[in-house]
């Protein structure tokens, strides 16, 4: 296949996963001033220059419920503007909800919901793309009406119906983009456990068993008005089972984790521990709100503090919703952020701006040691092009590159990492804004603790959690619970993550793999595909990369090989048009540099190259296990490695 031909393929693919192909302006770098410009009028505090609180973090808030927290964020900041959202994507104007009409919605939606359409208590399964209906229908659950069930709208439907069945929702509220599909299982009479299916963004009055969300919210009102308070009276009980998450099952079948109100205000505890925000925050909502960190971390949290959230109309509209909204959080996958990286770093080049970029960091980064920080406005065009006002950029779900990191900090962005499973209702560790430390995964959240069992001879081992967000256990599955959560002498609750990490003595973590990911050579070596995969992506031939043990009729051993998608545009600017089998020479030559990098029995001895994108969850992280069994390769001859 041609290069023009096989880079189409490639950009097919990018585009069938939804990653934004960033339009940022041409730099020109016209606003760097001169140091004799220079004062302390330019002096803004960022995350390396908060001086860390004298009791080792800030005072950390205490809710015990999300109920707590709804009505805190809804009773002081009635009047603020709480989302931003658009009836459809293409509109010209956000639309501007505040906290007073969330709640009156909310109340609207529960009053109406446990006495006209569900029993009281029961399962309420929420699915479809991020927008204000869904951010109500969470809250409604968690406040009363029942037992939340986020779903990932990107299931297909043959799972949609085993989660629906598995969590006995009685209630389904769900997008008017899925209302065919899924209706669709319910005429067939395969979801015997639902009563009611609520249309988002539809004003349908009842017809069967189907009914517009507005529709709902007008009959709740009207319930309001003649004295219906039973919903809005009711108080939870913070230690009761409120929310089932179901995990993305990237290295096996999905499982429901059972969360209880108190774990779910837990997050907010504990980042209010290390991160400082307020009502003048933005965040940007991306990630899928099924996801249980932005659903806490890029919702609840939000709420607490009175901060706005701007959501994101798809991942076309990126540039543009940025630039409208100037939002100051982003929570982000970290292919996302890489994607972000790689579109300004692209720009600076096509720009001929890289020596003085890197000259004017180089000098911020003096002038900072000496209190003087003037980043956000010698980078005020890089700040442009991600909404102009941009503070905080938080990385999920997977590690990212350090070196993304440190250019991020010192664009003067504070650079967060957090760490978590859904297990853990996600919050295990989070980077304190005062102190970041690039390169970890967050620091152990205060009341938590995470330590490492049986390392090895570099401190490494599986990191065991023990913190007060730790999930109830999983849905229906004591079994598979005891496999994964021990009780010590003192009763205290300890989760074995399945990470590979250690933690260093100030409560730091650092994450090198996972033990289902783990290659275990013959002579009982363990490599760390994690660790292979960053030192291939620090050479720009290559866009992505996953490196696992391939088994081989005839060999014992299990052949290290890297499955990757070149850099197409990057290979054709360095080199000129190639055809595939030039190009897996030329990166079967990088990875012999590679190789150099590490021991002998890390050594990667086979290389394919990626016909398409990944296999991939939601949040973009490859689905190894289906990858290496289902994934497609160029028909290129596996050569390996003989020197």
């Amino acid at each position: 296949m041609s290069y023009k031909k096989r880079t189409e393929a490639i950009r097919n693919r990018l585009n069938e996963i939804k990653l934004p192909h960033l339009k940022l302006k041409k730099l020109e770098m016209n606003d760097v001033i001169h140091l004799d410009e220079l004062g302390l009028d330019f002096t803004r505090k960022i995350s390396n220059s908060r001086p860390a609180p004298k009791s080792g973090h800030y005072e950390q808030s205490h809710y015990s419920t999300v109920k707590e927290i709804f009505r805190y964020g809804t009773d002081t900041f009635r009047d603020r503007v709480f989302i931003l959202d658009k009836d459809k994507p293409r509109d010209k104007e956000f639309r501007e909800y505040t906290y007073g009409d969330f709640r009156e919605d909310v109340e609207a939606l529960g009053t109406a919901l446990t006495v006209k359409y569900m029993q009281k208590g029961s399962p309420i399964a929420i699915i479809g793309e991020n927008q204000y209906d869904w951010y109500v229908s969470y809250m409604t659950a968690l406040t009363g009406a029942g037992i939340a069930v986020p779903l990932d709208k990107e299931l297909p439907d043959n799972e949609i119906e085993i989660t629906l069945n598995r969590s006995k929702a009685e209630a389904v509220i769900l997008s008017s983009k899925l209302r065919d599909r899924i209706l669709k299982l319910g005429e067939k009479g395969r979801l015997p456990y639902v009563k009611t299916f609520v249309v988002m963004k539809s004003g349908e009055p009842l017809e069967g068993n189907v009914v517009g969300f507005d529709a709902v919210i007008s009959e709740g009102k009207e319930l309001l008005a003649m004295g219906e308070r039973s919903f809005i009276d009711t108080e939870t009980d913070p230690d009761e089972f409120r929310a089932l998450f179901f995990t993305s099952g990237t290295t096996s079948d999905a499982k429901g984790v059972m969360a209880t109100s108190r774990q779910l205000a837990n997050n907010i505890n504990a980042v209010s521990a290390y991160v400082r925000i307020n009502e003048k925050d933005r965040f940007f909502s991306v990630l899928p709100l099924h996801h249980t960190y932005e659903s806490s971390i890029g919702y609840l949290l939000a709420v607490a503090y009175g901060s706005s959230i701007a959501v994101n109309q798809g991942l076309r509209y990126i540039s543009q919703d940025l630039k409208d909204t100037r939002p100051s959080i982003l929570i982000a996958v970290p292919l996302l952020i890489e994607h972000l990286y790689d579109s300004i770093q692209k720009n600076i080049r096509k720009s001929k701006k890289e020596k003085m970029v890197d000259s004017m960091m180089h000098t911020t980064r003096v002038l900072k040691t000496m209190g003087v920080d003037i980043r956000k406005r010698v980078f005020k065009e890089i700040y442009d092009g991600i909404g102009g006002n941009m503070e905080y950029i938080v990385s999920a779900a997977a590690p990212l590159d350090p070196k993304i990191g440190q250019w991020l900090t010192d664009l003067g962005i504070i650079f967060l990492q957090g760490y978590g499973l859904t297990e853990t209702c996600p919050i295990s560790a989070v980077t304190p804004e005062y102190d970041t430390r690039v390169g970890s995964a967050g620091k152990t959240i205060v009341n938590g603790e995470i330590r490492v069992s049986n390392p090895d001879e570099n401190g490494d081992g599986e990191l065991v959690i023990s913190t007060d967000t730790l999930m109830i256990g999983y849905f229906e599955d004591e079994a598979a619970t005891n496999d994964v959560i021990e009780v010590d002498e003192n009763g205290r609750r300890w989760f074995y993550s399945g990470d590979i990490g250690h933690v260093d003595k100030d409560g730091y973590v650092y994450i090198t793999g996972r033990i289902k990911n783990v290659i275990v050579t013959q002579n009982g070596k363990n490599i760390y595909p994690e660790e292979l995969e960053q030192l291939i992506m620090e050479n720009e031939d290559f866009s992505d990369c996953m490196v696992y043990g391939k088994e081989v009729p005839g060999e014992k051993e299990l052949i290290v090989t890297a499955r990757v998608i070149p850099n197409y545009d990057r290979l054709k600017e360095k080199y000129g048009e190639m055809d595939i089998p030039q190009i897996y020479k030329l990166l079967l030559h990088d990875i012999r540099e590679i190789n150099k990098k590490t021991t002998n029995y890390k050594a990667i001895k086979g290389l394919e190259i990626k016909d398409g994108d990944y296999i991939r969850t939601s949040t973009k992280k490859i689905k190894r296990y289906r990858e290496i069994k289902e994934g497609k390769i160029l028909p290129v001859e596996d050569l390996r490695e003989t020197e």
